[in-house]
């Protein structure tokens, strides 16, 4: 309870400073993101890898539940902002990217950097409130990748990224047949994933609370139903994109690369076309710690410590030389690919698919092909 009394405190504090309601709106919504994802074991990786491994589709199906509910959101939201979606036109801030052969290697490289870490980017954030001994060293090999990243960004830029095409299906279809075309394809994803879900469990999390007070101790205590997970990181997106941009959990992470980088000059003076593209830009900041992006993050850590610790699951112990190998190693991949696909599964696939882009559906097609291999070749921990 006293860490949801400091948040609420930060909150508060936030708010009554001018200019604040902002981020008091990202550190309140990051903390309640964090919870959801805690206690869902929302997980990019671990949902692919149950499937893959146990033909258990709960996991992808929350995916899938939180990928139809943006899509609607998003939807209307977008609507909202740009009435007629005409060719050359954007929504402002929208994960909406290139398409090209970068894009996938990209996505291969991501979703290597998940089977070798153990999770992706937004994992990591929360299990780093759960104590992890690999998130810490998977944070720092993910903003030493985003420093790789820049690196190779000219070059990549001008032999693909500069005359790939950015597809946004509204441009083709209108909003309408862009929601339409994407809830028919999740719908079929659903009707083949359904036929993998497991019998049925015995298990105390999955009989029927028989008061009021066993189903909130479930609630708090126990691991919440996957559609749920699902349901309320689809209701989240929708909801940050009203007041702030769209979901996303690696700008901050990556603009404080970029300015160590600079500083030390670790990275080129001038990155081609880079901040003129949409979805987790990494724009150096004057107080990094204030923008939108960092404050969420550090709401997420916030909410998902206090969900561990009500709920007994914050078990921190010191890393060993595998957790730190497995860290860095894995987040040099996860940090270069989130750098060159403009966003991770949050960003570019979660906002990206969510708002109708190409380059959402390409990426995260990578991702799961990488992570399949991957398990396939036993190259995780």
């Amino acid at each position: 309870m006293l860490v949801a009394a400091v948040v609420w405190w930060a909150v508060s504090a936030l708010g009554a400073q001018p200019g604040g309601r902002g981020p008091a709106f990202a550190l309140g919504l990051g903390a309640v993101l964090g919870i959801v994802l805690q206690r869902s074991r929302f997980c990019f990786y671990c949902h692919a890898r149950d499937f893959i491994e146990r033909r258990d589709a709960r996991g992808l199906l929350a995916i899938v539940v939180a990928l139809a509910v943006g899509t609607v959101g998003m939807h209307i939201v977008m609507g909202g902002w740009l009435p007629v979606p005409q060719p050359g036109r954007l929504p402002p801030d929208a994960h909406i990217g290139p398409v090209s052969w970068a894009l996938v290697v990209a996505g291969l490289a991501f979703g290597l950097g998940m089977v070798v870490s153990g999770s992706c980017i937004s994992a990591h954030w929360y299990r780093l409130g759960e104590g992890s001994p690999t998130a810490p060293f998977a944070l720092v090999g993910s903003a030493l990748g985003f420093v790789l990243g820049f690196n190779s960004w000219n070059w990549l830029y001008m032999a693909a990224i500069a005359t790939a095409p950015v597809v946004w299906l509204p441009h083709h279809l209108g909003y309408a047949g862009s929601a339409g075309l994407q809830l028919l394809l999740l719908a079929a994803a659903a009707a083949l994933l359904w036929r993998h879900w497991p019998a049925a469990e015995t298990s105390a999390n999955t009989e029927r609370p028989r008061t009021f007070g066993a189903a909130l101790r479930r609630l708090v205590e126990g691991r919440w139903d996957y559609w749920l997970g699902g349901l309320a990181v689809g209701i989240i997106a929708t909801v940050v994109v009203l007041r702030l941009r769209p979901l996303g959990v690696t700008a901050a992470l990556g603009s404080g690369a970029r300015e160590l980088g600079s500083a030390q000059g670790w990275v080129p003076k001038r990155l081609e076309g880079l901040d003129g593209f949409g979805g987790c830009v990494t724009a150096v900041a004057e107080v990094l710690w204030r923008t939108p992006n960092a404050v969420l993050v550090i709401g997420l850590v916030a909410g998902a410590f206090a969900a561990a610790l009500i709920s007994g699951q914050f078990n921190p112990r010191l890393p060993r030389v595998r957790d730190v190998l497995r860290g860095l190693g894995g987040g040099l991949l996860l940090g270069w690919g989130a750098m060159t696909a403009l966003g991770c599964t949050v960003g570019t696939l979660l906002s990206g698919t969510m708002a109708g882009a190409l380059s959402g559906w390409v990426f995260g097609a990578s991702v799961l092909l990488a992570v399949w291999a991957g398990l396939r070749l036993r190259w995780g921990g």
